[in-house]
């Protein structure tokens, strides 16, 4: 059976774990052909499950609430047909403790507490501080690593997260601070939270309901 996942899904996913993005960064998230994508978003929008918009000099695509259900509804179709359910789910469970750990280096990244101001920003000034978080995060994609092989030998749109998850983190140990938390590249942080919504979509979760 065939853990490989069709262009339509792929394409509506790909809207819902980027939340808002133009064709091109759609086309790749999933390595699909670019003409191919417009025409699978385009069919979306007329079925009323996409909606493309432009603002602050920016245009992307984004998923309506009757497309965030279809979603959902593929989703649980395709998990259904490879037998999958139970392993992505054992695979949340032992996610979660990482997410919590993940959301406390992040924090850390961003706020060095001083004896006058518990929120004070990190200036990226004490390198001992810094090189913790980083080994904090190592840690984190070492425990990834396994979690990410199990999803991906249950569908192949679900691999890949530990190694641009490592990319990210090889990035910040030389130095680029904003591969850490930023969300306009492809950091630690914004390949994680895509992840958590991969994962809670996958198996019908509402993110605000969870840890």
């Amino acid at each position: 059976m065939t853990r490989d996942s069709p262009p339509g899904l792929l394409v509506l996913h790909a809207v819902r774990i980027l939340g808002f993005a133009d064709t091109p960064m759609i086309a790749q998230r999933y390595g699909l052909d670019a003409t191919q994508t417009e025409e699978l978003l385009r069919d979306a929008e007329a079925r009323g499950w996409a909606g493309h918009a432009a603002f602050a000099g920016t245009a992307g695509w984004s998923l309506t609430e009757p497309g965030r259900a279809e979603n959902e509804r593929q989703l649980a179709a395709e998990l259904a047909r490879v037998g999958g359910a139970g392993e992505v789910l054992d695979v949340y469970r032992e996610f979660l403790p990482l997410n919590a750990l993940l959301l406390r280096a992040c924090t850390d990244w961003q706020l060095r507490p001083t004896s006058g101001d518990r929120l004070a920003a990190n200036d990226h000034c004490d390198p001992a501080w810094d090189a913790r978080v980083l080994h904090e995060l190592a840690a984190i994609s070492r425990a990834l690593t396994p979690l990410a092989d199990r999803l991906g030998s249950v569908l192949t749109r679900l691999g890949g997260y530990d190694t641009r998850f490592t990319a990210a983190l090889a990035r910040a140990r030389a130095g680029e601070s904003a591969w850490v938390d930023r969300t306009d590249v492809d950091s630690c942080h914004r390949v994680w939270f895509q992840l958590h919504e991969d994962l809670i979509a996958t198996l019908g979760l509402n993110r605000h309901a969870q840890p």
